[in-house]
């Protein structure tokens, strides 16, 4: 007979497993960042770093005995060094002596090819002022939406809902050609103004949150002669913390990953944000796979050290959306 702990603790399993599934990939960009360039297609998910000898020189293999490496000669050959003699090598005659341990060059590798505190403040600057325009646009809609009753209230709504069934590349082009007539193109405006005139998902999110908050508590600040306003910013924003968290969480993880309006909108590699300009660095180096990862690692951890700090508040904001008070 199967009991309730039983099935229990095989859901419970079974979670786990598809977890570590979609960990994968993850592990494997990390486990990258981390190897050195010879084992990174090696199959092996083990991170190696190469060895190095007193003067901190790599040490390879070559002709049966170690060399330490000095460098590449002007015709592409390797310059090694056999005990005091300096030889010239062809690649397929020289192995990199590697060991297990963490190979943190790829790091170091990374921030010298890449502009990494100028695309972090562009991708902050962009996702702190979008967050600020959505949560004052929408919360300001969505209270309009749920607590002021007004003739065709229900019709707005239901057409601000409307515009979500519209794909965002099916207005590119059109909202491209606008931006350029105003003379948008090449600076953060289109990525940023927009977003001072209400987000329609953020909207339904807060209207659903601001309606679960009983409406005596309105009637009363009424009759003691506050304004819609007061009572929006005096009682209604205090009591919504939870949705304005999870609508500034939201926001500010969809800006840290956008890559295509950057794309679009940007013209000068002075401005790109941090998407763009990982994908600027892949075609720049295409081989420099371990600099890569450790960039594209460096990228991802601060959003998922976010969403764990800030997951209670996530997770209430999403399940108290809705209910009745």
């Amino acid at each position: 007979m199967v009991t309730r702990a039983t099935t229990k603790w095989t859901a419970f399993a079974a979670l786990v497993a598809l977890s570590a599934l979609f960990l994968m990939p993850f592990v494997w960009m990390v486990s990258t960042s981390l190897k050195h360039e010879a084992r990174i297609f090696s199959g092996r998910w083990m991170p190696e770093t190469d060895v190095r000898d007193a003067e901190d020189r790599p040490i390879v293999r070559y002709r049966g005995a170690d060399a330490a490496l000095l460098g590449v000669a002007e015709d592409g050959r390797y310059r090694v060094l056999v005990g005091n003699t300096e030889a010239l090598a062809f690649q397929d005659e020289v192995e990199m002596r590697l060991r297990p341990g963490f190979h943190w060059r790829n790091y170091t590798r990374a921030f010298e090819m890449m502009r990494f505190t100028r695309n972090l403040r562009n991708t902050l600057f962009v996702c702190f002022t979008t967050v600020l325009g959505t949560v004052l646009s929408s919360s300001l809609a969505a209270y309009g939406l749920s607590r002021i009753p007004w003739r065709g209230r229900e019709f707005v709504f239901w057409l601000v809902l409307a515009t979500m069934m519209v794909p965002y590349q099916v207005t590119l082009i059109p909202l491209f050609a606008v931006y350029a007539k105003l003379g948008w193109i090449g600076t953060f405006k289109p990525l940023i103004l927009p977003y001072f005139f209400g987000v329609p998902f953020y909207i339904f999110l807060l209207r659903q949150f601001f309606k679960g908050i009983p409406e005596d508590l309105s009637a009363a600040a009424r009759i003691d002669g506050c304004t819609e306003f007061g009572i929006y910013a005096r009682i209604i924003l205090p009591l919504a913390k939870p949705a304005l968290a999870t609508t500034a969480l939201f926001m500010f993880l969809w800006q840290w990953g956008d890559f295509l309006s950057p794309l679009v909108y940007l013209q000068d590699d002075r401005q790109y944000t941090l998407a763009v300009a990982l994908q600027q660095f892949q075609s720049q180096h295409e081989s420099a796979w371990g600099p890569l990862m450790a960039m594209s690692t460096v990228i991802t951890l601060p959003v998922i050290a976010l969403f764990f700090f800030t997951q209670r508040t996530f997770i209430q904001g999403i399940t108290l959306t809705g209910l009745k008070g």
